[in-house]
C-alpha cells in the first residue's frame, strides 16, 4: 500500500490503537525474550471520576516512553493500569446525579442501597479516563485493570478482585500490632461533606478578608505599664493599660479560647505573664477568664504580638495548646454550625473557669459547650457577626479616630470606629465542595507513623530506592522526619468501611460465666477488629463468654442504646437480662467511617499484583522498577507507599521514583479554571494528533523544571510529524522500500556517515532514557531525524540515486528510516507504527519491534569528519548569503583562497553536492578581492563574489537597523540581570532563560558587526 499525501492522525490513531488492543500487544510479558529481566511500572491511579488533564498527559507519556522502550528491548514488561475509588469525589458526583434525577438525599437511603447506586454509576461512567488514556497511546495491560474497591461488599459482577481484602487485612494487621489507633486530633473538616479530608484535598486561596482587633480586659481591673520601643531602644509609646489587645480573622472562635499567648522575650507583656484576662464576649455574669502564657509561636513584630489560643479550631493554636496543657474546647458541629449539644453555657463556663484557675483538672472536656445559648445552632458566619456586634456594643473593640473632610465646607469630622483591617488572607477550601475548611477536633483513626517511618527513610538514604532528581529527596526526608500521625478515617459511605466493631467494655475482674449489668464500665468502649463479621463475632464470644448472644447492628439505629438491644436492659425481659440481672445478649456496632483513599492507594503496588495471595505476578514484578509521579504528591502518596509496603511486606515498592514538574501555561503561570488558561490535552490531540502532544511533553520534561506549554509548541511538533512523513514518502517515491530493510555495508562516504549518525543517536538515546532525561532523548531524536536525516541525508542522497551508488543508497536510506522510526516509536507511537506497516513486509507490529543494539562500530570517523566538513561549509555559505541579502536564485562563484590536503580531498569528493546545496559554481582557486566576502571552513578559506548581486548600501542600512535593535534588547536584558531584585525574586528558570537569550543576542550582534565590516570592505 502506498503512502497517502498526508498523515491522517485521527483515523490512524483509532485504527492502530484498536489493533494493539486486539492483538494483546500490551499484555504483561508480551515480546519478552526467554530469561529477560522484568520491568514493571504501576500507574498512579487516576480517580474513577477523572478525565484526562494535561498533568495526566505528561505523566503517562513519560511512563509510556519507558514501557515501550523496555518492551522493544525484549524485557518482561508489565505496566499495571487501574483507578482509585476516590471516596469523596465519587460520592459527590453520585449525590449530585441523584439530586438532578429527583432522588432522595443520601441520608434517606440505606447505606448498602446508596453504595449500589455508586457501583451502578461506576460501571456506566467510571471508565471515561481509560478511553482517554488509550487515545494518548498509553500501552498499559488493560486486561489487568485494577480498582481500589474491587471485591468490596456489594461489588457487582466484574468487580471481583481482592483489593478490598488486601486493604482490610493490612488495617487489621497494623491494628493488631498497635500501629493503628483511634483518638482525638485536629483535622481538616469539610462542613459540606461532613468528613475529615487530607491536606491534598485542601486548596488554599487568597481571598479578601478582615482582621478584627479586640481587647481582653485583665481580671479584677488590674493595670500595667505598656511600653513600646523602636529598634534603637527608644520609647515610642508609654501608657497604662487594663487589657491586652489581640487581632483575629475568625472572631467566632474566641468563644473557645483557652489562653492568650505572647513570646517569652516580648518585654511589653512581661508584667502580666500568668495573669488572667476576660474573653470579651458571652453573658457578662458568666464571662470566662483565661491565662496569659508564653510560647515561641507568637511573633512580637506582627500585630500586637499577642495571640489568642483556640486549640480546637486552629492548627498553630493546637500546637501551642498541646505544649502548654491548654484545654481544647470544640465550638462547632459537623456542618460548622455552633454547637447545641453538651452542657449549658452557664455550667460549661463555670467548669472552664475552674480549669483556668487551676481548681480542677481539665480531663475530658468534650461535653463542655462554651457557645452562649443565643448563639447555639447558628452558622459560623452568622455567629461571627453576632460576636462582633456584641463586642462592639460593649466597647471592647480596639477603637481609632476616623477623620473625614466635608467636601463642601472643608470642615473636619472625627468619628470613633472599631479597628478592622481589610486585607487579603489565605483561606482553605475543600477542593471538591468549594466550602471553607474548618479545623475540627474529632475522633478519628490514625496510623502511628512514627513507628513505621524509619525504614522508609533508610531505604532512600541507603539507595534501595532512588528519587530522581535528587533535589526532591529533601522534601521526602523533611516530611518523614517531621511526620505527624496519619488520619485515615473519613466520614463517608463510599470506601472501605473500618473493620472495627464496638461493644460494652467489661471491668477486668468480670466473671465471663455469669456477666451482670454492673460488670459494664463503658457501653461502647470495647473494640473488636477483624477482616469480617465471622472473626469479629468469634472474638466477641471469646470476650463475653459462652452465655452471651452476640448480635450486630448498623450505625445509627434510633432508640437503641449502643451496645445493648432493648431486650438487654434490666427489667426489659425477653432474655437480655434474667431476674438476677445476668447479661445474656449484647449487640455490637460497626464503625460507620471509611478509610482514607490514600490508605488504600498506599497499597497500590502489592494490591494490584494480587497480594495477600502469593501470585506469580507478585513474585515476578515486585518490587516494581520505576514510579513516575508529580512533585506535589511525594509525601501524600510516595512516602506513604514506602511506609506501607515496608511495614506490610518488608520490601520497597519501587527502585526508582522519577518526579516530574507541573505543566504550566506558556507564560509560566499555573493553569486554573479561574484564570481561563487550562489546556485540555484532548483538544490538542484532536487538533494536532497524539504524537505531536507526546513529543512536545517529552521534549519539555527537563529534570527539575516545570514545562511551559502552549498550542504553538504542539503545532511545531505536528510539523515534525509532517516532516517525517514527507521524508518517508520521498523515499517511497524513489523506490527505497522493495521489502524489509536489512543493515547494509555501504561504501560511499555519505552513506557511511549517516549510518554513523544513526549509531550516535542510538547511544545518546539509550543513555538519556537510562538517566530519565526525557527532554534530552526527545531533542536527540529531533536533531537526528529532522536535522541529519530529513534535511541533510535526503538532500545529499538525491544525486546518488542515479549514479554508481544508487543501490546502496536506497538500501541505506531504507535501513536508516527503519531505525529512525524504531527509535522514535516510544515517543511517537502512532505515526511510526503506520510508517512501519507501509514500508516493508513485517512479521510483527513495531510495538514489538527489535530495539537496536549497534553502537560505535558503525561510526566511520573519516566519513564523519569529511561530511561534517562539507555540511559546515554549506551552512557557512548559506549563512553568509542570508546575512548579506544575496538573492536565493543567485549562483555564486566559490573561490578557494586557501585549502589543506584534507579540505581539497573533501571538495573533490563532494563538489557536486556542495555546488547543488550551497548554490555555488564549481570551486576554483583564486585570491580574495573587492566585492567579495570571506567564508571559512576547517583547513580552508573561501571568497564569495557578491558585489554585483546585492545593493551594499541597502544591506548595510538593513544590518545597522538590526544591530540597533539587538543592542537595545541586549542592554535591557543586562539591566534586568544586574538588578538585585530580579536575581532575588525571579524563578531560577526565568533567570536562566534570560541569560540564554542575552547570549543569543550577543552572538547575533557579533555576526551582524562582522557582516557590516565585510560590507564596508566591498
Amino acid at each position: 500500500m502506498s503512502m497517502d499525501k498526508t498523515f491522517d492522525a485521527a483515523a490512524a490513531e483509532a485504527r492502530i490503537a484498536a489493533q494493539w488492543e486486539r492483538t494483546g500487544a500490551f499484555a504483561a510479558g508480551a515480546n519478552a525474550r526467554p530469561g529477560a529481566p522484568a520491568f514493571s511500572v504501576v500507574i498512579p491511579p487516576p480517580n474513577v471520576t477523572g478525565s484526562l488533564h494535561i498533568g495526566h498527559a505528561l505523566n503517562n507519556t513519560l511512563q509510556d516512553i519507558l514501557v515501550r522502550w523496555h518492551r522493544m528491548r525484549g524485557h518482561d514488561v508489565l505496566w499495571q493500569p487501574g483507578q482509585d475509588h476516590a471516596g469523596i469525589a465519587t460520592q459527590m458526583v453520585v449525590e449530585r446525579k441523584m439530586a438532578a434525577e429527583g432522588k432522595p438525599p443520601r441520608k434517606d437511603w440505606k447505606r448498602e442501597d446508596f453504595t449500589a447506586e455508586i457501583w451502578k454509576w461506576k460501571q456506566e461512567s467510571g471508565g471515561t479516563i481509560i478511553g482517554q488514556l488509550k487515545r494518548l497511546g498509553a500501552s498499559l495491560d488493560w486486561d489487568r485493570n485494577a480498582f481500589t474497591m474491587s471485591g468490596a461488599p456489594g461489588a457487582p459482577a466484574g468487580e471481583e478482585g481482592n483489593f478490598h481484602d488486601a486493604v482490610i487485612r493490612v488495617f487489621v494487621d497494623l491494628y493488631d500490632k498497635g500501629l493503628i489507633y483511634r483518638g482525638k486530633r485536629l483535622v481538616n473538616w469539610d462542613p459540606h461533606f461532613e468528613t475529615a479530608i487530607s491536606d491534598l484535598e485542601v486548596e488554599n486561596r487568597e481571598v479578601p478578608g478582615h482582621m478584627w482587633h479586640f481587647k481582653y480586659p485583665l481580671a479584677g481591673a488590674e493595670t500595667y505599664e505598656y511600653v513600646e520601643r523602636d529598634a534603637d531602644g527608644n520609647v515610642t509609646l508609654r501608657e497604662t493599660r487594663d487589657y491586652i489587645a489581640i487581632a483575629t480573622t475568625r472572631p467566632e472562635t474566641m468563644l473557645g479560647d483557652g489562653a492568650v499567648a505572647v513570646h517569652p522575650d516580648d518585654a511589653r507583656y512581661a508584667p502580666i505573664i500568668g495573669k488572667l484576662v476576660e474573653i470579651p464576649v458571652g453573658p457578662k455574669e458568666h464571662r470566662r477568664l483565661i491565662p496569659i502564657i508564653t510560647d515561641e509561636y507568637p511573633d512580637p513584630h506582627f500585630g500586637s504580638g499577642a495571640v489568642k489560643i483556640t486549640g480546637a479550631h486552629d492548627f498553630n493554636d493546637y500546637g501551642v495548646a498541646q505544649r502548654n496543657g491548654i484545654p481544647l474546647y470544640a465550638l462547632m458541629d459537623g456542618k460548622a454550625r455552633m454547637r447545641s449539644d453538651g452542657l449549658s453555657y452557664e455550667e460549661s463556663a463555670m467548669i472552664a473557669g475552674q480549669i483556668a484557675r487551676g481548681e480542677r483538672e481539665a480531663g475530658d472536656v468534650s461535653q463542655i459547650n462554651l457557645v452562649p445559648e443565643d448563639l447555639r445552632g447558628l452558622d459560623r458566619y452568622e455567629a461571627r457577626k453576632a460576636v462582633i456586634d456584641q463586642i462592639n456594643a460593649e466597647g471592647l473593640a480596639v477603637w481609632y479616630l476616623h477623620k473625614e473632610i466635608d467636601k463642601e465646607t472643608g470642615a473636619e469630622h472625627l468619628e470613633r470606629r472599631p479597628l478592622v483591617d481589610a486585607k487579603p488572607i489565605m483561606q482553605p477550601f475543600g477542593d471538591r465542595s468549594g466550602v471553607v475548611i474548618e479545623p475540627m477536633l474529632t475522633d478519628q483513626w490514625f496510623v502511628d507513623t512514627a513507628k513505621i517511618v524509619q525504614p522508609a527513610i533508610d531505604a532512600v538514604r541507603e539507595g534501595r530506592t532512588r528519587i530522581i532528581p535528587e533535589q526532591h529527596e529533601k522534601v521526602y526526608f523533611h516530611w518523614l522526619e517531621n511526620i505527624e500521625p496519619w488520619t485515615i478515617s473519613r466520614q463517608l459511605w463510599w470506601g472501605h468501611q473500618i473493620p472495627v466493631w464496638y461493644g460494652p467494655k467489661l471491668h477486668d475482674g468480670a466473671d465471663r460465666t455469669k456477666l451482670r449489668f454492673s460488670d459494664i464500665v463503658d457501653a461502647k468502649g470495647q473494640q473488636f477488629c477483624g477482616p469480617s463479621w465471622n472473626e469479629v463475632s468469634e472474638a466477641a464470644r471469646q470476650y463475653y463468654g459462652p452465655n452471651v448472644q452476640i448480635d450486630e447492628t448498623q450505625h445509627g439505629h434510633e432508640g437503641v442504646l449502643p451496645g445493648f438491644p432493648p431486650s438487654a436492659l434490666p427489667g426489659a425481659g425477653g432474655g437480655g437480662f434474667g431476674n438476677d440481672d445476668t447479661l445474656r445478649r449484647v449487640r455490637i456496632e460497626r464503625d460507620p467511617d471509611v478509610l482514607d483513599t490514600w490508605f488504600s492507594s498506599g497499597l497500590w503496588p502489592i494490591g494490584t499484583l494480587g497480594w495477600p495471595e502469593q501470585t506469580d505476578e507478585l513474585k515476578r514484578y515486585f518490587p516494581t522498577d520505576t514510579l513516575i509521579t508529580g512533585f506535589d504528591i511525594i509525601f501524600f502518596w510516595v512516602a506513604r507507599m514506602m511506609m506501607m509496603q515496608l511495614a506490610v511486606v518488608d520490601q520497597v515498592p519501587f527502585r526508582n521514583v522519577y518526579v516530574h514538574g507541573l505543566v504550566r501555561d506558556e507564560k509560566g503561570a499555573k493553569m486554573s479554571k479561574s484564570k481561563g488558561n487550562v489546556i485540555d490535552p484532548l483538544d490538542l490531540i484532536d487538533e494536532y494528533g497524539a504524537d505531536a502532544l507526546r513529543f512536545t511533553l517529552a521534549s519539555m520534561a527537563a529534570q527539575g523544571r516545570d514545562p511551559k506549554l502552549g498550542p504553538k509548541h504542539v503545532e511545531a511538533n505536528r510539523n515534525f510529524v509532517t516532516k517525517i512523513w514527507n521524508a518517508v514518502r520521498f523515499a517511497e517515491m524513489n523506490g527505497v522500500f522493495p521489502g524489509a530493510p536489512t543493515r547494509p555495508d555501504p561504501q560511499h562516504t555519505v552513506n557511511r556517515w549517516i549510518m554513523g549518525e544513526t549509531a550516535r543517536v542510538r547511544l545518546a538515546l539509550d543513555e538519556a532514557l537510562e538517566a530519565y532525561r526525557f527532554n534530552d532523548a526527545a531533542l536527540s531524536l529531533y536533531g537526528f531525524v529532522w536535522g541529519k536525516l530529513c534535511d541533510w541525508y535526503v538532500e545529499l542522497a538525491k544525486p546518488l540515486f542515479d549514479g554508481d551508488h544508487a543501490a546502496e543508497t536506497r538500501a541505506t536510506m531504507a535501513w536508516v528510516i527503519e531505525q529512525a522510526i524504531t527509535m522514535l516509536h516510544p515517543v511517537m507511537p502512532f505515526v511510526t507504527e503506520e510508517i512501519w506497516a507501509l514500508t516493508g513486509t513485517r512479521g510483527k507490529m513495531l510495538v514489538h519491534g527489535d530495539w537496536p543494539e549497534y553502537g560505535a562500530e558503525l561510526i566511520d570517523e573519516a566519513a564523519d569528519r569529511q561530511m561534517n566538513w562539507v555540511i559546515g561549509l554549506i551552512e557557512s555559505v548559506r549563512s553568509a548569503r542570508a546575512q548579506m541579502g544575496v538573492p536565493a536564485a543567485a549562483r555564486l562563484d566559490l573561490i578557494v583562497t586557501e585549502a589543506d590536503e584534507a579540505a581539497r580531498a573533501a571538495l573533490a569528493a563532494n563538489g557536486p553536492l556542495i555546488e547543488r546545496l550551497a548554490r555555488v559554481n564549481a570551486p576554483r582557486d583564486g585570491a580574495a578581492g573587492r566585492g567579495m566576502i570571506a567564508v571559512a571552513a576547517p583547513g580552508a578559506s573561501f571568497a564569495l563574489p557578491i558585489g554585483d548581486v546585492i545593493d551594499a548600501g541597502a544591506e548595510s542600512a538593513r544590518l545597522e537597523k538590526a544591530l540597533g535593535k539587538a543592542d537595545k534588547d541586549a542592554q535591557g536584558l543586562r539591566a534586568r540581570l544586574s538588578n538585585p531584585r530580579f536575581a532575588q525574586n525571579a524563578e531560577p528558570e526565568v533567570i536562566e532563560e534570560t541569560r540564554a537569550r542575552l547570549a543569543e543576542l550577543d552572538e547575533d550582534i557579533a555576526r551582524i558587526r562582522a557582516a557590516l565590516q565585510q560590507l564596508k570592505a566591498l
